[in-house]
Order: C-alpha cells, then structure tokens, then sequence
C-alpha cells in the first residue's frame, strides 16, 4: 500500500495545489491513500468545515491538525462529525473530537494518529505517554498505523520516532514547514521523517509575505503577516507499507514546485 502524506497546507493557494498533485497522483496509480496536515488552510491559522470537506472531496482521505486546531471556533461545534478529521491525540481529555482514526480498505486496515509536541509549544498532555496508552488499550486498531507528530522541536519528532519503531508503520514531523531531508525506514521496519514541509507558498517565510515579516525582524513593531501566493510547492513523502506485516518498505520524499 501506497500512502501519500503532504505537509501543512497553507492558505487558498495550497489548497489548490494540494488538489492538483493529489489527483495526478491518485489518477495515476502512484498513491493509494493519502494523508493531509491542514491546520494551517484557513487563512493560515486553523480549519473551517467548508474548507474541512473541500480538502477531502480533493482527494484527502484523513486530515490531521496540530496547535491551531480551534482557531477558527466553528471547527469545535463540528469536529466529531467527520471520523477523517482528527486532531491531536493528546489534547487534554473532554475537547471534542478524536486523536485517530481506523479506516478499513482493500488491503486490510489502516490507522492514522495524529499528536502534538510539547517542546517550545502550548502545555499538552504526553505524546509519549498518549501513543503508549492507545497501542496498549482496548481500541482494535489497524495493522498498518500512521502517526503526525505535530511539533516544533526536531528533538522530540526524532526520539519519538525511535521510540515507535517496530511499533507503527510511519512516524512523520510537521509544524515547521521546512522539509527535512532524513526520510529512513527505522531499524524495526517504522518509516520516518522529522518534517514533511509545506504545501503553499515557497517564496515565503512559511508560507507568510516577506515583506510583512522582514518588517517584523527589522522593527519590532506588531505586523499582520499576509500569506504569500509565489512559487507553490506540494512537499511531502511516499511511503510503502507492506500490509501482511504493516511494516514499511520504503519512504520517498516528495518536493514539487508549480
């Protein structure tokens, strides 16, 4: 199994792009199932319901989120709504929606989970801890498991990976939008990397106006950051999942400019 995992969408423009390379790659018979992190779709911050569903009927089959989960309010009304939209699985315990999701599919069932780091961001419950209480508990979960650890330090996506390896099938990084170039299949069969990137802007400061931002740096003074619109990129990785074992085979780095 084929499994398409794009970073941070931002904004209209990465919208639209992520629609256009994950139809190819679907229409194709390159990608099987894809996973999207689009905490950032709205306007960069947050996820609304309407750009919830567009973003799935382009051909996302689960959306993950991360620290801007309830910027935009409407989101925590509907959340639980649609099992493919996640959020971090270890938020505090009450906040509405789910940390995961299994999926049944032609070759067999997949899980997908989605944390938050806490190194450097809001205070949130162990991710550690969280992925160790769901792989133990009664949840009857895929054999094939997807992890997007959103989170700021490369340290903690790092350790994190190493400590689910032989445990999951993909560990993957978000948040930063900067892709990292250490994609590895684990010594116990877990594909992983620290960053995926972003799918938006490239001629940007993630995903941000330069010129906004450079004035920031400069001045001091409080700025509106626009979201830049030149030079889209699509970035991300393919992973192969053997599904008898649910052990990856290989992870490939995706990187496409538009």
């Amino acid at each position: 199994m084929r499994i398409l995992l794009v970073g941070d969408i931002v904004g209209s423009v990465g919208r639209t792009a992520f629609a256009q390379v994950a139809t190819r790659l679907r229409q194709g018979g390159e990608v099987d199932f894809v996973v999207a992190n689009a905490e950032n779709a709205a306007g960069g911050r947050g996820l609304t319901v309407a750009l919830a569903e567009e973003i799935l009927s382009a051909g996302a089959d689960v959306i993950t989120l991360g620290d801007h989960t309830w910027d935009q309010k409407e989101l925590a009304g509907w959340i639980g709504t649609d099992e493919r939209v996640i959020r971090p699985l270890n938020f505090a315990p009450g906040v509405p929606g789910k940390g995961y999701v299994t999926l049944d599919t032609k070759w067999g069932g997949l899980t997908v989970v989605n944390l938050v780091g806490r190194v450097f961001l809001s205070p949130n419950d162990c991710p550690f801890r969280a992925m160790d209480a769901l792989l133990g508990g009664p949840e009857e979960l895929g054999r094939m498991k997807i992890v997007d650890l959103h989170a700021e330090a490369t340290s903690e996506k790092i350790v994190l990976g190493r400590y689910l390896d032989g445990r999951v099938s993909c560990v993957v990084g978000t948040h930063t939008h900067v892709q990292t170039s250490d994609e590895a299949v684990l010594p116990k069969g877990t594909a992983y990397i620290t960053d995926l990137g972003m799918t938006g802007a490239a001629d940007s400061a993630i995903g941000r106006d330069l010129e906004s931002i450079t004035a920031k740096f400069l001045t001091g003074m409080p700025a509106k950051f626009k979201l830049a619109k030149n030079g889209v990129v699509v970035e991300g990785v393919i992973v192969e999942i053997d599904e008898s074992s649910g052990r990856a085979k290989s992870i490939r780095r995706l990187r496409e400019r538009l």
